[in-house]
């Protein structure tokens, strides 16, 4: 199997910590050069140091807020015209804030749309020429197993990550001609500070502790565990790689069996 990325340049939004960073160390691990992509220097400079580098590559980073499509834009475009290019690209951002969707402010839609959808549309725009001029790319959207199966209180991102997934799939039909795949990797339950988040919200909301709503979470995924970030990652990794040339326009649960549907 050829999951050789040597050669190959990535570049991976939302990486400075959590999935995003795990996807980032596992390319490096199959030889790809990586650009970091996050708003947060300070924390873009600790994770480009856990890159490996073993196989001669050159890692970087560029700093962009994802609330802020024009300045995600500038910076994109200004690297490009550097000279630099991505045969990789993974798309990745916290999810918005927990709650029912009949609560949800119109703008609270607006800016998960803008910081989702149209920051993954911003960055294919510039990075897309490159990868047809190559024939040779690989779109990877991190999104949710909430593509597949809604889940309660979460009513923005649940709606969001729909409007994604949907994007992608369209995207795979018109670049598959042009040797680029695009793919979805849906993650479950996860240890990262989102799902810290989710469940400090979930011991309020029902009166138990942290440790019970933890507790209460995992007896509902059939591998009685969370994922470990690097496990989210691994499956990036495999999406990129030469082995996966001919997979173009899926959703993957990385989930532990807790996706209910087929």
């Amino acid at each position: 199997m050829n999951l050789d990325l040597t050669e190959r340049t990535a570049i991976v939004s939302g990486s400075s910590q959590g999935i995003g960073l795990a996807a980032a160390i596992e390319l490096a691990r199959l030889g790809a050069s990586v650009t970091l992509l996050a708003r947060d220097a300070e924390r873009l400079k600790a994770a480009l140091n856990k890159l490996p580098r073993s196989l001669g590559q050159h890692h970087e980073y560029l700093v962009a807020d994802f609330r802020q499509p024009v300045q995600v834009s500038a910076v994109i475009g200004e690297w490009v015209q550097r000279g630099a290019h991505a045969d990789i690209l993974v798309n990745n951002a916290g999810g918005p804030p927990p709650g029912q969707a009949r609560q949800a402010q119109v703008d609270d839609f607006r800016a998960a749309f803008e910081c989702h959808l149209i920051v993954n549309h911003v960055l294919v725009g510039h990075l897309v020429p490159g990868m047809i001029e190559r024939a040779f790319g690989r779109i990877i959207n991190i999104i949710s197993t909430s593509v597949k199966q809604p889940i309660p209180g979460l009513g923005v991102s649940n709606t969001i990550r729909g409007a994604v997934a949907n994007w992608s799939k369209t995207l795979s039909g018109e670049l598959a001609p042009f040797g680029i795949t695009v793919n979805n990797v849906l993650p479950g339950a996860t240890r990262t500070a989102r799902l810290e988040s989710i469940l400090e919200g979930s011991a309020a909301k029902h009166g138990q502790t942290l440790a019970e709503a933890e507790q209460r979470m995992v007896e509902s995924i059939p591998a009685k565990r969370f994922a470990e970030p690097h496990e989210v990652g691994a499956a990036v990794a495999f999406l990129a790689s030469p082995a996966a040339g001919y997979i173009t326009g899926i959703n993957l649960p990385v989930d532990g069996g807790r996706t209910a549907c087929l």
